[in-house]
């Protein structure tokens, strides 16, 4: 169906909506999450308080549309990478994934922050964030079910059964696993997401200063290493 065009006053409000929204993102990078202020973003353009919360109710609203914002920019870069891989091609389109994670961190350090940092006193993400922020993390799952299709399986040391505390504690995704897909194989794939975000966060906030070389290349072959040692862990490298 044809868009319906939308009314100069509702043109009007969408570009207001974004003008507060940008402001947001430089604010992020001064003051921080934490930091965020309707205030200092009525100040800066130029509106009233009173105005800003015609199209922002507060500071939680805000901070939930600059979430989701980032998540969907992420999964969207994570979903071009891995359509971009072969489709066989599982430990391609793995590393696909990983680079585009990445890469996107570091074009993007303060939405990275803002979504792997450190929570925000007082906030509660509400449950609309839970979609954009499994955008990623989807795909990799997609990547273990396609390799569970293909009769592939992950290395014995990772297969065996979880203990029954392992299992109780992973009890909210084992319920929703896609066929084929064993509980040893979500641990890995668990284990491999928090280590991707884990060396992600270390290299972005500054953490590899002399544990990585500083050489042009030298943290993108360590990241590279990573990622074929995280492959392996699925079983597919």
């Amino acid at each position: 169906m044809p868009s319906v065009p939308r009314t100069a006053r509702e043109r009007a409000r969408a570009e207001i909506t974004s003008e507060i929204l940008d402001a947001g993102r430089r604010h992020l990078a001064t003051d921080g999450a934490a930091g965020l202020s309707l205030r200092a973003i009525a100040r800066e353009l130029g509106m009233a308080s009173s105005a800003v919360y015609r199209y922002v109710a507060s500071r939680d609203e805000l901070l939930t549309r600059l979430i989701i914002d980032a998540y969907d920019s992420l999964g969207a870069a994570g979903e071009a990478r891995h359509a971009a891989a072969g489709r066989d091609d599982l430990a391609g389109r793995f590393a696909a994934v990983c680079r585009a994670v990445r890469d996107w961190a570091l074009a993007n350090p303060n939405e990275y922050a803002l979504i792997y940092g450190s929570p925000v006193p007082g906030y509660v993400a509400p449950a609309d964030t839970i979609g954009p922020a499994s955008r990623v993390s989807d795909l990799l799952v997609q990547i273990l079910a396609d390799a569970a299709a293909q009769g592939i399986e992950v290395p014995a040391a990772i297969r065996d059964d979880l203990s029954q505390a392992g299992r109780t504690a992973l009890a909210p995704v084992l319920g929703v696993l896609p066929p084929g897909v064993t509980e040893g194989a979500i641990q890995a794939g668990l284990m491999v997401w928090a280590g991707l975000l884990g060396t992600v966060s270390l290299e972005l906030f500054g953490q590899f200063h002399n544990v990585i070389g500083e050489k042009p290349g030298d943290r993108d072959a360590f990241f590279a290493e990573c990622v074929t040692r995280w492959s392996a862990q699925f079983g597919i490298g």
